[in-house]
């Protein structure tokens, strides 16, 4: 063959693919794993999976876009997670950086958690190279804001936090190549915040609400938590558990799946005193990872008049 007639037949590396199949970008892109470990690893969050699923739909398709030169500008992927404690916000966040990662969007898919006390100071020159200092932590990956809207302080004139902010809009602006931030926090409180920072709601296009558990899916929650540890719960344990979690959600201070993990961390402490208190010799596995009724009910959720309910 002669070389003029080589060269026609090899495509030029960079060249325009003519079509893409999004089906196998998805595959092995590894989206589909990343989605699979959600599945997986959280229990119900039913609406916030199929926003993360139609998220990563659109990234797909706008890789597929800029690869066949449809497209030239990296979308807005700065986000919103509403809801009450313990839905999961901030296990989402993780999945999210690795699923921007594999997708090419974020050059390195790690995530970098803070709160205002992180990036404000408490005198003059104090906010900038504290905020800036997390800001280089965190480019090429996710800064996740927890509670973000205790960074305006409007009744405080001597207040840091609105500095905080502007380096903060500043660099989601001119950096949103290297850097997604997600702020975080409760529903109502995140609104006033955006309706007195209308710069961050401007910068923001992705808001997911994360809605409460409901009493089955935190029962599976526990049970789940309790697996990862080599833990089970006896058939009366399970039914002590039910009534304890129909108890806690009414009281003061409920954070969801936060909760459940401390009653069971108490629940095992419970556990291993009444084991090392009553055993007269050798304990089976079973013995050592069985969380029986007493473990459950002595919480003081179960007292006449328990209180909050967290302590104990």
């Amino acid at each position: 063959m002669s070389a003029p007639a080589l060269a026609e037949t090899e495509a030029p590396q960079n060249a325009v693919p003519a079509a893409i199949d999004l089906r196998e970008e998805f595959e092995t892109s590894g989206v589909k794993d990343v989605l699979a470990e959600l599945d997986r690893d959280l229990i119900g969050l039913a609406p916030v999976k199929r926003r993360i699923r139609e998220t990563a739909a659109l990234l797909l398709v706008e890789r597929a876009r800029r690869r066949m030169g449809l497209a030239h500008e990296t979308p807005t992927l700065h986000m919103s997670f509403t809801g009450n404690p313990g839905t999961g916000k901030t296990t989402v966040a993780l999945r999210m950086a690795d699923l921007l990662h594999r997708l090419g969007y974020i050059r390195k898919g790690h995530l970098v958690s803070v709160t205002r006390d992180d990036l404000v100071g408490q005198y003059i020159g104090h906010t900038a190279p504290k905020t800036k200092e997390f800001l280089k932590k965190a480019m090429g990956g996710v800064l996740f804001i927890d509670e973000a809207y205790y960074l305006y302080r409007p009744e405080n004139e001597r207040d840091y936090g609105q500095e905080a902010i502007e380096i903060l809009l500043q660099v989601m602006e001119n950096q949103r190549d290297d850097l997604v931030v997600i702020l975080a926090g409760y529903a109502q409180r995140m609104d006033r915040f955006f309706e007195s920072n209308p710069g961050f709601r401007s910068r923001i296009a992705h808001h997911i609400d994360f809605p409460d558990y409901s009493d089955d899916e935190l029962l599976r929650i526990a049970e789940q938590m309790l697996e990862k540890q080599n833990y089970l719960f006896d058939t009366k344990a399970i039914g002590a558990m039910v009534d304890y979690i129909a108890r806690r959600r009414a009281q003061p201070h409920f954070a969801n799946a936060r909760s459940i993990r401390n009653a069971l961390d108490r629940a095992r402490l419970r556990q291993a005193n009444r084991l090392f208190e009553s055993a007269n010799g050798p304990l089976d596995a079973k013995a050592l990872s069985t969380i029986s009724v007493e473990d459950i009910t002595a919480s003081r959720v179960f007292a006449p008049n328990p209180g909050e309910g967290e302590s104990k």
